[in-house]
Parts: C-alpha cells; structure tokens; sequence
C-alpha cells in the first residue's frame, strides 16, 4: 500500500522541450492519471488558439472537410484503453548507450481515452480508393539540427491501420478533457504501436496516395542496426513484446522469507500469455501469475509472483513475458544506433540478509 500523502513526481530528462518521465515504480498502475503520465515532445509547447479547434481533412477525399471541435465531440464517441510507450523507453539500458533522452522504465503509460474513431472521419470525408496513407500533422513545430528549415511535427500511417475503429482522435483521458501538455484539444491514439505514432495537437488529417516522406518518418523513428550501413534501416511500428519490475527496486536489501514480486507486461500483437521469472540469472523460470484480464487488446496486464527466499546472498531477478504470437522478450537488447524499441528481459539486482 502507497501513503497517499507521500506524493510521486515526474522524473525530469529535458525542460526544453519538456521531456518527462513517468516514476514508474511510485504509482498505482492500472490507470496513470495525467499529472503522472510521461511527457515527450521534440518542440516547445504550440500555443492554442482558436484555429487550434479546428480540424482539416484533405487530400484523396471526395469531400474535403474542416471540422471543429464542437462537432468532434457531438460524433458517435469511442473509447479505448490504450498502453502509450515512447519508442525510446529503457532506453539508458542499451549496451553500448546510444545518444538521445535516458529514458528508463517511464516512458510508457496506460489509461482511458475517449474520442471519434479516426475511420469514422474519413468516411464522412470519402475517402477515395487511391488513398495509401493518412499523415496526421501536429500544431507543434521547430528546427532541427540535421537539416535548414521549420518543421511541424508530423506521422503518417497505413490506411488499413487507420480505418481500424479503435484508432481515435482523442479528446478525454480518464474520463476528464484533454490537458493542453497532452494533447488538447484533440490528439491521435493508434493502439499496439509505438506512441510516435499518436500525435498530439492535431490539425490537419492529409490523406495520401503515396508514402509519406517528412523527416519524423523517413529518418526518426527508423531503426538503424549496422552503424556502416545507413540503407540497413526499417521504421519503428509495433510495440515489441516487454515486461517491467515494479517491486522490488533495483539494489534493494531484502530480509529472508517472502516477497511478493510485481510489474507489468504489454504488447503490441495479439496478448500477454505469459511472464516468466529467474532468480538464478536465467538458467531456470517461474511462472508469473497474471493478475487481470486485460480492460480491452491494448491494455497491459499487471504479474505477481511470491518469492519464498531463505538463502542470504545477491540474486538476480529478471522477468520476461511473451504473448499470443510466440514472441518472447530476448535476454539481449536488439542494438540500434538511436535507442528505440527496448525489449530485453527486465532485471533488477538485490540483496538477502
């Protein structure tokens, strides 16, 4: 049990622009209320104004629209549970490190939010057969060290993966408006990938027949495996299968008897199936009980496991969970020169008295 008047704050990795983590091991995971859910940004905060409430969509559509806020929120809402995991979370535990924000276990969160299914926009829009993809762009906008130039912060994603009713433009997380630092008035959620995909801010909906080419989606969020080979790329998409240790800290010093184990497990196909634990640096498992099924598909699951421990000495004790498609978190970290898509079995060391 936390004392609720002992209160968690977020962990601070850049103020400018705000990037924010998320204590991970300090809060009631089923929900993260906003004042606890990670911040990412690549710029300043946009301002809001009255343009910023309204919406354009354009592009492959017969019917080009601008739509306010007013009538997004009179739509046939949706609402979805939905884990949000930057790309770059655990990032700090890459070997050899890589350059850009330390994240370690925070940069990922779950909650309710509510809103219009995305397709439902499209249709009312007529959407043409040519369309290929819909690039979502944000309010949010600046320069970027690699390149001349004033950039807005925009994503494009496949049509099919679109026009599935629980991709949203949302408006309500947890059942309260959207804040202005997450989004407001209305930011995108795309469930099962990685939170680059779900822009914030929205203003213009761009429907393409070709792939789209902005600099956050041809050379960010692309994974570069061969540090020789800059063509050996593939894009950043589907959260890989992961778990996360909440109880005990890392370097905790422990009395001999029982322990109750936790964390959480998520993933981007299918579902949790299983979490696995070693005490023994993985030479033989455990397994995990889950402790709930999960709200909706998108939603991560929470583990439990009692440890019965007699035998003073340092133990490793690492978690690993797989899900419904076979995938199981690897003991080693897929390498990349920019840090993203962090799955290894998580660990933490501790010791018994």
């Amino acid at each position: 049990m936390f004392d609720e008047s002992v209160r968690p704050y977020l962990i601070t990795r850049k103020l400018s622009p705000e990037n924010q983590e998320t204590p991970f091991h300090f809060t009631n995971l089923a929900s993260i209320p906003e004042e606890l859910l990670y911040r990412r940004n690549h710029f300043a905060y946009p301002p809001i104004h009255q343009e910023s409430f309204r919406i354009s969509i354009l592009g492959e559509v017969a019917r080009p629209r601008t739509l306010d806020y007013d009538f997004i929120r009179s739509l046939p809402p949706r609402t979805v549970a939905v884990v949000l995991e930057c790309a770059g979370n655990k990032r700090s535990f890459f070997k050899p490190k890589t350059f850009g924000e330390q994240w370690e276990r925070g940069a990922v969160g779950q909650g309710i939010w509510k809103g219009v299914s995305l397709s439902y926009l499209l249709q009312l829009a007529g959407i043409k057969p040519s369309a290929q993809e819909v690039v979502v762009e944000g309010w949010d906008a600046g320069s970027r060290d690699d390149m001349p130039g004033i950039f807005s912060y925009a994503r494009s994603i496949p049509i099919q993966k679109a026009m599935q009713s629980d991709t949203i433009l949302a408006y309500e997380f947890n059942g309260r408006p959207l804040t202005w630092r997450h989004g407001f008035p209305v930011r995108l959620i795309v469930p099962h990938w990685y939170a680059m995909a779900s822009v914030k801010w929205v203003r213009k909906i761009i429907v393409t027949e070709f792939p789209f080419q902005g600099p956050f989606q041809t050379v960010d969020y692309q994974i570069y495996p061969d540090k020789a080979n800059e063509q050996a790329k593939y894009p950043v998409t589907i959260m890989n299968v992961n778990s996360s240790i909440q109880r005990p800290l890392d370097r905790s010093i422990m009395r001999k008897g029982k322990h109750y184990i936790q964390g959480i497990a998520w993933t981007g196909l299918g579902e949790v199936r299983q979490v696995e634990l070693s005490f023994d640096g993985g030479d033989t498992w455990v397994t995990a009980r889950i402790g709930r099924t999960p709200v909706q598909p998108a939603s991560w699951v929470h583990w439990g496991y009692e440890w019965d421990v007699n035998r003073a000495g340092e133990y490793l004790i690492i978690s690993r969970a797989g899900d419904t498609y076979g995938r199981v978190q690897p003991m080693t970290a897929h390498w990349n020169r920019k840090g993203y898509s962090y799955n290894a079995a998580d660990q933490v060391n501790v010791t018994v008295e």
